[in-house]
């Protein structure tokens, strides 16, 4: 591509980024004050201005992690708040709120100790929807969700990292031609978990208006042992209530001898905040249930969102066919323990107890090519479909709500492992939204797949509807409409909850889900 320098003034001051071959890329913009030294573990503080032009051509400082079998991404610096921003070539002159492209915020997945916003190139989605595509990055695992007695914030500093991001798009917005009226907030697998949240806190009331949640999991309920990740004990839901987290705070910090029990919690913050980033992170991966009970998320989203109290956007659910092949294939077969017919029983047992019977019967064995994809069939229906399905039908209560599938059978997985087919697994569909670096090439029509895609979702963050026609604002429909046929803008009519899109290459269009996964056995299972 042919790179030239664009300047953009902000309220802290000038960045330069590049302009490339039709469109504009900005890295590393800080959008709040680096949570460094007594800023850790406090709720975001406003950017500090600077004088002269910022360079924005490079991406900023990913959030402190430890690099991960599906993401080889390592960091320790907290200076980490800084977002993208990906627009069509466009004057950068300032909107007014009404005008301008729409805006998608885009949240990245990493399941809450990994991932950040430089890792796709988003300009495809930017240039085939004509949005303004903002990425931010947040802080993660312990330095997004520690808790402790006497810490404001606690468990919900990620999720404020979000909505200062937020609010710099509605101050920041419209110098890169977007609306600040019209924003689309999209996340992925933990992105979406967060998305969820947004929904619930006050704190994000009117700095989005549409969401996106691609594969969520654990939103509303507990999940088996072993159906994410083999080996893994059941989970409770993904929310911390605040007492809780404080707890595990404690203990945490007395286990690993960062503090001392029963010290004063001033003191003992005073300590926790001189600690290394490197012997926090061995912590992290208890630390990503964002906690309810306070004024970030005063609501648990477990029960906020069945019972209607939040945000009335409007809302696009979905998955992929085959989820949990992602999970089965790296923590088990990649790790040298794959799945055999001996292990059936007992991971069926441990999470199922007295139905693992009832979940064999209708899962024989003997329909599928290896004991690792009947599990992963299991887990796919019980850990992803199943929940999913249940969110979707929670909000279609109350605000106008879309779902689909992703279900592309040859779809490139995001780690391949040799021997195991990868099928439309979990994160499968972000190589056809975006670029990855290093990623899998796409055939033909793996690729139109990919922009048809983004093309129902810029058309969703345009008007609120993701196939077309007026924006949407009415009261839910329901039934199962056959779809199929083409919108004002040439894809296929996406109609409204309980239909499902199916998104492959080869078909898009209306699908049985609640048949393909199951879901009515499932509705009475554990």
């Amino acid at each position: 591509m042919t790179a030239r320098h664009a300047t953009v003034r902000l309220g802290a001051g000038v960045v330069r980024g590049r302009r490339l071959d039709g469109h504009l890329s900005f890295r590393g913009i800080p959008y709040a004050a680096a949570p460094v030294g007594d800023r850790r573990w406090r709720p975001p503080a406003p950017v500090e201005p600077w004088s002269g032009v910022r360079d924005a051509t490079e991406p900023g400082n990913p959030p402190p992690q430890a690099a991960q079998a599906f993401d080889g991404t390592a960091s320790l610096d907290e200076d980490c708040l800084t977002l993208d921003v990906t627009a069509p070539e466009t004057p950068g002159t300032p909107t007014t709120p009404g005008t301008g492209r729409p805006v998608v915020v885009w949240l990245h997945g990493g399941g809450g100790t990994s991932g950040n916003a430089s890792t796709h190139d988003r300009h495809r989605l930017a240039v085939t929807g004509d949005v303004v595509v903002v990425a931010p990055n947040a802080r993660l695992g312990v330095l997004g969700c520690f808790g402790y007695p006497g810490l404001a914030g606690s468990g919900s500093f990620g999720l404020l990292d979000q909505q200062a991001a937020l609010r710099w798009v509605r101050r920041e917005i419209g110098r890169f031609g977007g609306d600040p009226a019209n924003v689309t907030l999209v996340g992925s697998s933990y992105g979406a978990l967060l998305v969820a949240a947004h929904l619930v806190s006050p704190g994000s009331a009117g700095l989005f208006h549409r969401a996106v949640l691609q594969s969520p999991f654990g939103v509303l309920g507990p999940t088996p042992a072993h159906t994410l990740i083999p080996g893994v004990p059941a989970l409770p839901t993904r929310w911390t209530p605040s007492a809780e987290l404080e707890r595990l705070g404690v203990a945490t910090a007395v286990e690993h001898g960062w503090v001392e029990r029963g010290g004063d919690p001033a003191t003992a913050l005073a300590r926790l905040r001189r600690v290394p980033v490197a012997d926090l992170l061995p912590a992290s991966a208890a630390f990503t249930r964002p906690a309810f009970g306070g004024p970030a998320l005063p609501e648990s989203p477990a029960t906020a969102l069945p019972g209607g109290r939040f945000h009335r956007v409007p809302v696009v659910v979905g998955t992929t066919s085959d989820e949990a092949r992602f999970y089965v294939s790296l923590f088990a077969d990649l790790a040298g323990d794959p799945v055999t017919a001996g292990d059936l029983p007992r991971l069926l047992a441990e999470a199922f107890g007295d139905a693992a019977d009832e979940v064999a019967a209708r899962y024989p064995l003997d329909r599928f090519p290896t004991p690792g994809l009947a599990w992963a069939r299991i887990c796919t229906d019980r850990a992803w479909a199943r929940p999913a399905w249940d969110l979707g039908r929670a909000l279609a209560e109350h605000t106008d709500t879309w779902f689909y599938e992703f279900a592309d059978p040859d779809a490139p997985p995001p780690v391949p492992v040799p021997g195991f087919p990868a099928g439309a697994q979990h994160a499968a569909e972000l190589a056809y939204q975006f670029d990855l670096p290093g990623g899998p090439p796409l055939s033909p029509a793996q690729r139109e797949l990919g922009d048809r895609v983004n093309r129902y979702w810029a058309a969703f963050a345009a008007r609120g509807e993701p196939s077309g026609g007026e924006p949407s604002g009415g009261e839910p429909s329901g039934g199962e409409p056959s779809g199929g046929e083409p919108s004002g803008d040439g894809l296929p009519a996406w109609p409204r909850f309980e239909h499902v899109q199916s998104l492959a290459p080869d078909r898009i269009g209306g699908t049985d889900y609640a048949a393909g996964h199951h879901l009515d056995f499932w509705a009475r299972m554990p």
